[in-house]
């Protein structure tokens, strides 16, 4: 199969290429910077060079490519950079849909996040609502998401995968990531409040199952929603930093999610918690 893996330089691309080739499929990976073309070629993959928000560059290099399916991995979170990534959301999944359907790709697969659902009871599952009567700044968050997933499920078929939140190298909560950081300053208090976990490494490889999978949206997460009073001791203990503050309470949104529609579909996280994920993914 020919994949176009757009955001093939970020964390989750990094790994998901090679798994891609592995696998047997003609991969191109879209980047931004010619600098990036060296390290995917590589890895064998080719390089298309756009920038999302160009919209000719986007549509030329998805006609170029002739892809079977597109694999948007694309975000602006390792620069921190939430109005950049609100926008991906919304522009640059607009222009790589509008470039599918005019090149005749009939498939997507979408990076979305598991912290937008309604306040509920409990870890919620795939076909709760998202939370669009927050208050900002998280409303934003969750509409930008929301006007992802709709303009993504235009494709006749199409893969909503969201992850939990990441760990691992290169991300937030690696060793040396910005999470780290801030426990070592101990900014970071325990609360009441609970989340979902998935190493990028897993979530690389939901991406790549997923190319067989039937169109919906599937919590890509691990199988051990936590509060922080249980997660963050154990995280700021893998990344040597002192044992945090203890607060109660919780934000709006911290309820985790349930995994058990991937699980089904075959997915099996090497971790299957953040207990064992810190202690071996984060060295």
């Amino acid at each position: 199969m020919k994949i176009l893996v757009a955001g093939a330089s970020g964390v989750i691309g990094r790994s998901l290429i090679p798994l891609l080739i592995e696998a047997g499929h003609e991969v191109t990976g879209l980047i931004r910077s010619p600098d990036q073309a060296a390290a995917l070629e590589r890895a064998g993959a080719r390089s298309a060079v756009a920038d999302v928000f160009g919209r000719e560059g986007v549509f030329a290099a998805v006609c170029e490519s002739k892809p079977d399916a597109v694999i948007h991995q694309l975000t602006a979170l390792g620069a921190r950079n939430f109005a950049d990534n609100a926008r991906i959301r919304r522009e640059g999944t607009r222009n790589l849909v509008d470039a599918a359907r005019a090149a005749g790709v009939r498939r997507i697969i979408v990076q979305s996040i598991s912290w937008v659902y309604a306040p509920g009871g409990g870890p919620a599952a795939e076909a709760e609502p998202l939370d669009l009567e927050a208050p900002e700044p998280r409303r934003s968050t969750v509409e930008a998401v929301a006007v992802m997933e709709a303009a993504a499920a235009e494709l006749p078929s199409h893969v909503i995968l969201r992850y939990g939140l990441l760990y691992g190298e290169g991300t937030w909560y690696a060793a040396d990531g910005w999470m780290a950081e801030q426990a070592r300053e101990r900014r970071l208090p325990a609360t009441d409040g609970v989340s979902s976990f998935v190493h990028a490494e897993d979530a690389a490889r939901a991406a790549l199952l997923a190319l067989d999978w039937p169109s919906g949206v599937y919590n890509i997460v691990d199988d051990e929603p936590a509060s922080g009073t249980a997660w963050l001791p154990a995280f700021a203990d893998a990344v040597g930093a002192p044992a945090p503050e203890v607060q109660t309470g919780s934000a709006r949104g911290e309820r985790g999610a349930l995994n058990a529609k991937a699980v089904r579909q075959g997915w099996e996280p090497r971790y299957r918690s953040w207990r064992e994920g810190f202690r071996a993914g984060l060295q």
